[in-house]
């Protein structure tokens, strides 16, 4: 297995960084892996007291990883509920983490990439950053990563961006909430992410771990296992139905699928 992050701690944040930039820091099932684990590390560690989940290249996440692609569009709906299953668990590790998470945006976010940022409980982003959940365009659903992009983003947002897949400029995720802060470039990017950090470290770490599950309890349904299990079996679903096979191949052949050629 390669290795597609790098993580460091230090002065008590821990920093996990997306580094296959050749790829857009796109993922497949070993990255997927790969980040459960060092959420699930790192939120262990009585050292750390903030975690943040960075990028290096043009793009944050671009979603999907086209070789992962061609092989998900062959599986079952079995093996589709297996891989889905997997992801799930990764956002989970991520939204789940003890310690606060901060995701610092420093390029485009595509699809899944937007569940790793809304499952973060705040996000930094440059003002040249592209957002888009493209899925319904591949005949696919955000279903997986929908429990925190809702959260993230609200009902009413999410109605437009899941259902037209539109683009959407940095400017429009602040407006509704996906993102906090706005940033200008890539120093004053990493200069609110350790401001923020260093407010999370300043306060009582106990405190800090009981408000953040405190929002999670109060705001909405809890992520629980029946919610989960709903979004694995939906993507499983869309995955394995005729437009959603047709979808991905049309995509991956840099063609026009069946319902836009007729």
């Amino acid at each position: 297995m390669s290795q597609a992050l790098n993580v460091s701690v230090q002065d008590r944040i821990a920093r996990i960084t997306l580094s296959r930039p050749e790829v857009r820091n796109a993922f497949n099932d070993e990255v997927i892996q790969q980040l459960k684990a060092a959420f699930e590390t790192v939120g262990a560690r009585d050292d750390v007291r903030a975690v943040v989940l960075a990028a290096v290249g043009p793009a944050f996440c671009a979603g999907a990883d086209l070789n992962w692609m061609r092989r998900m569009a062959d599986y079952t709906r079995d093996e589709n509920i297996a891989d889905a299953g997997q992801l799930a668990a990764m956002l989970q590790a991520i939204y789940a983490c003890p310690k606060p998470t901060i995701a610092a945006v420093q390029g485009d976010v595509f699809a899944g990439g937007m569940g790793l940022v809304a499952a973060c409980d705040m996000a930094v982003s440059v003002d040249s950053a592209t957002y888009c959940l493209s899925e319904v365009k591949l005949g696919l659903i955000p279903a997986t990563i929908s429990p925190y992009v809702i959260r993230a983003m609200g009902a009413r947002a999410a109605h437009r961006y899941f259902l037209t897949a539109e683009r959407f400029s940095a400017q429009e995720a602040h407006r509704i909430g996906f993102v906090h802060e706005l940033v200008d470039s890539a120093e004053a990017l990493s200069t609110k992410t350790d401001e923020l950090a260093q407010a999370l470290c300043s306060a009582s770490p106990a405190a800090v771990r009981a408000c953040k599950k405190l929002v999670q309890d109060v705001a909405e349904r809890s992520i629980d296992e029946a919610l989960i299990a709903a979004t694995v079996d939906g993507i499983a679903d869309i995955r394995a139905s005729n437009e959603g096979r047709e979808g991905v191949q049309s995509f991956l052949q840099k063609r026009k699928p069946g319902w836009l050629a007729s």
